[in-house]
């Protein structure tokens, strides 16, 4: 880079923030951002205020601008990005990059605004059980104006990318997440929870009806099985339904609630039996990808969006959205502990190119630094 000239300015908001990483879009933000650091972009991350103790203002050379919200389920994104692209509007940012798609109608600010913007869509939203009446209603009609008011939509998979286009007839570009595999882990570490290598079921996710995990307690506890079914998640707000979920007397379940420190959480995902999936509405999934570069045997929930990334089945198992399917498939793994030690052996090898970091960082670099030039040519054609 010549002395004159200036670093690409990336703003990303929509998120929780950094370094939050506890889900799969702030594990994003994490791995993109720090690689487009070390690549001379100068990287703006707007933060839920209220989630954050401490404030620095800067975090592994990632700006950071910290954002009020109020902190329900309904409210937190839509409060805190409404601010945050009123603020980013008035910034320095060159490209604008946002998460999720209930902030599909803001796009209209960095319209007007003038400001090259990209909108990662992520699921289907407006289909998850969570989000019923208005919610789903809304989700909709914010992911259709996605489409129209953003310079480029993302899809993070080849099948979210068909519905969007045979949806709302909008074409998008596909851009995965990435994954870091990991060889190995303390597994002392899990002796926390009582726990032995391959002696448990392990779930990873937020407690919320979208991710099935009630299905999947309930056949597990049906079946004959001795082992423990762990579930690692919760959520940040008061839940009936995972109030329910942490309430059913049983010893053969576990609810470690978070587990924010990674190697305890790697730990988990190397040492268990197998790694149930049960998500159901997104594309693709950052649990999943872990669970692939952790070296777990995996039992997904069938949709398309699983079989896309198990490529049909080649590493992993299926089972159907009812809980004799969830018996069966628990009590055939039982019997096969053999199997169940080739799939976690091959397990890696499905983190294909399209789920490699750097891949995607790639991928993201180059879509930003083309809507930046765009730019420039239409203020230059403006001023001729």
């Amino acid at each position: 880079m010549s002395k004159d000239s200036k670093p690409m300015r990336v703003a990303i908001l929509g998120t929780r923030g950094y370094p939050f990483v506890y889900s799969g879009y702030e594990t994003f933000v994490k791995e993109m951002g720090e690689r487009l650091v070390s690549r001379d972009v100068e990287v703006t991350v707007y933060c839920h205020s209220p989630l954050f103790k401490e404030k620095p203002k800067m975090v592994n050379g990632i700006h950071l601008v910290y954002i009020p919200s109020i902190e329900t389920k309904s409210l937190s994104q839509l409060t805190s990005s409404f601010f945050s692209f009123i603020h980013v509007c008035f910034s320095k940012a060159d490209v604008v990059f946002v998460a999720n798609s209930a902030n599909g109608p803001f796009g209209i600010f960095t319209k007007i605004f003038g400001k090259p913007s990209v909108i990662n869509v992520d699921g289907l939203e407006w289909l998850r059980p969570k989000w019923k009446g208005l919610g789903s209603w809304y989700y909709k009609m914010a992911s259709r104006l996605a489409t129209k008011l953003f310079d480029q939509v993302i899809t993070d998979s080849d099948e979210m990318q068909r519905i969007y286009l045979e949806l709302f007839n909008a074409p998008s570009k596909m851009i995965a997440y990435g994954a870091n595999p990991r060889m190995n882990s303390d597994e002392t570490l899990i002796e926390q929870w009582n726990l032995e290598p391959e002696s448990y079921f392990l779930i990873v996710g937020r407690l919320i009806p979208d991710n099935n995990s009630d299905l999947i307690v309930k056949g597990f506890l049906k079946s004959s099985s001795k082992r423990k079914l762990v579930v690692v998640g919760d959520v940040p707000y008061q839940d009936q339904f995972a109030t329910k979920m942490k309430g059913i007397p049983d010893d053969r379940l576990v609810f470690t609630g978070y587990v924010k420190d990674a190697d305890a959480l790697a730990s988990l995902y190397h040492n268990c039996y197998a790694y149930f999936h049960g998500h159901e509405y997104g594309g693709t999934n950052p649990a999943m990808l872990k669970a692939l570069g952790y070296g777990c045997a995996i039992l997904a929930l069938d949709t398309p969006f699983n079989q896309e990334m198990l490529q049909d089945g080649k590493y992993g198992w299926y089972f159907e959205k009812n809980i004799p399917s969830v018996v069966k498939i628990v009590e055939a793994a039982e019997k096969v502990p053999e199997k169940m030690g080739i799939l976690r052996e091959k397990s890696r090898d499905g983190l294909v190119q399209k789920y490699n970091w750097d891949f995607v960082t790639d991928e993201y670099e180059t879509l930003f630094k083309k809507l930046c030039k765009r730019k420039i040519v239409e203020k230059l054609v403006e001023k001729n």
